[in-house]
């Protein structure tokens, strides 16, 4: 465990702004290519090019745009029979049939920056995003990602910050080489009580570079330190922290959302799965660091195509072909969302093998490198999920139950 070391709120302040760190030697980055960057148009004309932030957090390409989905982006222009089916209610042991169900529950979105060409903001809650496949999808708010300041460091003019309601469009392009912006991306090892993980960190949801500060209440005042100056960050109850200095020293912090329960999410990019969220729950340390490179680059995310897959039904019987799973996820740069012993999973659909139904409550997941997960608690994988429809189907063979399903596998 870290030990708790004691000191004048003044000698404090000036020790930690003076405490030598990489990001002190080096201010930028060998390899900035996993730095968003493009081109922001405005309302009145000007463009500003340069690297990218949504307000202070998403920076990087694996970071996730989110949003609700305005309507049914895989089935809404398909025949009605594709996504319409008739829900039954059991009566002393009776099946008796119900309703037709053909209302639309509104699905979350929830994508790489990487995987997107083209995003126009069209009012304070609504966008259309433009994939590099060339689809385009109408999506709405549900996170802050709409509304937030962008901020460009552009190329000639340095720091510029955008307001969301000024923007025509916002079109990504690679980071070039000579593409510079001040402070290194976290990269951490997370322990928990249910395993560790290892990747690209965002702490809180937002801090992921030596730049961004971590705040709290010590024995003797409140502090802001730079990530950068940060080698640890441990659990110490529901409601604080001990953090550990790069010069060795620590210091017991409370009272807001960085050290306590109140967090809004310990990210990390772990290359076995993608996203991962660790609750405080189950959180026990982060041992942090400062990298070198930045991740992967623009190109490295290919322009994806419609998800295809074989299902076989509880029968034994088998049907092949182009999917929509859970009737509104249609291409590879989906997500699939499920949870884990209080770690919350976001696995690109690129990233699937199979998906084998376990009950109602839950299925099993294999990835493409092997790895099995048993994901519950999200409509993707329980039995809230809409089913799978078949778009290349004739109508009467065109949708499947979820509660039909045996196994998925994809191809």
């Amino acid at each position: 465990m870290l030990r708790t070391s004691h000191w004048k709120l003044a000698g404090l302040l000036g020790l930690l702004s003076a405490l030598p760190t990489t990001a002190d030697a080096a201010d930028t980055a060998s390899d900035n290519r996993g730095r968003i960057y493009g081109t922001v148009e405005t309302i009145s004309g000007k463009s500003y090019t340069g690297i990218l932030r949504w307000g202070n957090e998403e920076a990087f390409w694996d970071d996730h745009f989110n949003g609700s989905k305005r309507d049914e982006p895989a089935t809404g222009d398909l025949p009605r029979d594709y996504h319409r089916h008739r829900r039954t209610i059991t009566v002393f042991g009776l099946e008796i049939p119900g309703a037709w169900d053909d209302g639309w529950e509104q699905r979350q979105l929830m994508v790489r920056f990487g995987d997107l060409a083209e995003i126009r903001p069209r009012g304070d809650e609504r966008a259309e995003l433009v994939f590099k496949n060339g689809e385009r999808l109408r999506i709405e708010g549900g996170s802050n990602d709409f509304g937030a300041e962008i901020g460009v460091t552009d190329d000639t003019l340095g720091e510029v910050s955008v307001e969301w309601d000024r923007i025509e469009s916002i079109r990504f392009a690679a980071t070039p080489a000579s593409a510079r912006v001040e402070g290194r991306r976290l990269h951490a090892k997370v322990h928990t009580t249910v395993g560790d993980f290892s990747g690209w960190l965002a702490w809180d949801s937002q801090e992921s570079t030596t730049l961004d500060k971590l705040d709290g209440e010590g024995d003797d005042g409140d502090v802001s330190i730079p990530m950068g100056k940060i080698r640890a960050i441990e659990r110490r109850s529901r409601h604080s922290s001990t953090v550990g200095l790069t010069d060795g020293r620590t210091l017991d912090l409370s009272g807001t959302n960085d050290v306590d329960s109140s967090i809004r999410g310990i990210l990390v990019e772990d290359p076995r799965f993608g996203k991962v969220e660790v609750s405080w729950d189950v959180f026990v340390r982060a041992d942090i660091e400062a990298a070198a490179d930045t991740g992967k680059g623009y190109d490295d995310y290919p322009a994806l195509g419609p998800i295809h897959a074989r299902v076989t039904t509880e029968d034994g019987v088998t049907r092949e072909g182009e999917i929509a799973f859970d009737l509104d996820e249609r291409y590879g740069w989906e997500m699939l969302n499920g949870s884990a012993d209080d770690v919350e999973y976001s696995i690109p659909f690129t990233r699937l093998k199979q998906i084998r139904r376990l009950g109602s409550r839950r299925s099993e997941v294999t990835l493409d490198n092997g790895e099995k997960l048993t994901l519950e608690g999200q409509t993707d994988v329980d039995d809230s999920n809409g089913g799978i429809a078949f778009l290349d189907k004739k109508v009467d063979e065109a949708f499947l139950p979820w509660d039909e399903v045996a196994t998925i596998e994809f191809r």
